[in-house]
Order: structure tokens, then sequence, then C-alpha cells
């Protein structure tokens, strides 16, 4: 059997930002090709299929994601300047990533209607986000508040993922952010 000669985090980071950038729905079997510069019967022999290809750079978007804000908060020194600090580097995000939004939101906008695998996989791993706050939150603070409160930060973030743009989209977020988030420890 042959074996594949390249890299596949590299073919999965090319397809992510294809993906991110297009959606599932647009982003062509053709397109894919040429972004990862892959045969199509390489991508079907290594992959499956173009669904298959999203969904493992779906994965490995979450898993990143994840894995920062994890290590944000246990850097922090405390939970509520963790989450502070990963609400304000989420409000710069927009401009450092050109203005593309969260990956995981945006699949969940466009295959809301579709729910499918996909659909399933992205609101799995928002959940996990969700969950990751709330359990730093019960460090602090009981389980009904910490719950309502991580459900309040993930309200945010999708806000932020949707809305952030227009005018000095960063200052007009932040203080968003602090208006809707007063009981978490801002600084300025």
């Amino acid at each position: 059997m042959a074996r594949a000669q390249y890299d596949r985090d590299d073919i999965l980071d090319r397809a992510l930002e294809l993906f991110w950038m297009n959606g599932f729905n647009g982003s062509s079997m053709q397109q894919v090709v040429e972004k990862t510069g892959l045969k199509p019967g390489s991508i079907y022999f290594s992959f499956g299929n173009k669904e298959a290809l999203f969904k493992e750079a779906l994965e490995r978007y979450a898993q990143r994601n994840l894995g920062k804000i994890r290590t944000t908060l246990d850097a922090a020194p405390s939970v509520g300047e963790g989450i502070c600090r990963i609400l304000d580097g989420m409000a710069l995000e927009p401009e450092r990533n050109r203005f593309l939004s969260c990956f995981l939101v945006k699949t969940q906008l466009e295959l809301a209607h579709d729910g499918n695998e996909l659909y399933a996989v992205a609101a799995a791993a928002l959940r996990d986000v969700e969950a990751l706050f709330q359990s730093t939150l019960e460090r602090e603070y009981d389980g009904e508040t910490s719950r309502a409160r991580a459900a309040s930060i993930m309200l945010h973030i999708f806000g932020m993922r949707v809305y952030g743009y227009g005018e000095d989209p960063v200052s007009r977020t932040r203080a968003a952010l602090r208006e809707g988030l007063p009981w978490l420890p801002w600084s300025d």
C-alpha cells in the first residue's frame, strides 16, 4: 500500500483555512485540491471525503482553541483575570483573523438547518468550551452561579464572533464586554 508523501498537519491547516474562509458548502472539491496541493485521489484516500476532511479540520481548530483557553486560565493569577484576558484577546481577533469570525460559530450558523454531523461536532466543541469555563469558575463560585456565568460568557463570545465589526470594533467590543460582564475584574 502506498504511503502518504505529505505533512498531514500542513494539509489540515490549509484545508482549515479554506473551510474557515468559505464554509463547508462554499468550498468546492476543486478548491480543496488547489488549496491543499493534493490530487483528489490522495484526499479521498487520506481523509475519505470533503466532509471527513472538514470534520478533522474543525476538530483541529476546536482542540487548538480549547488548549489556548485552558493555558490562559491556568496561567492567570485568578479565574476572573484569566477570563478577562481571554475575552480581551478575542476582541482583537477580528482584525488578526481578517474578520473571519469563529470557525465553530460559522459552522453552526451555516449548517444549523442540516442538523448533520458537522453541526454536531461544532456544537459539541462549543459545549466543551462552556464546560471548561464552568469548571474553572467553580473554583471560586457555587455550581449554579458558575453555570450561569459560563453561559453568559458563551453568549458574549457568540456575540463578539458575529457582531464585532464596524467602526473601531475593538473598542466597541471591549466596552460592551465590560458593560455586559461587570462581575469580572476588568483592568484598563
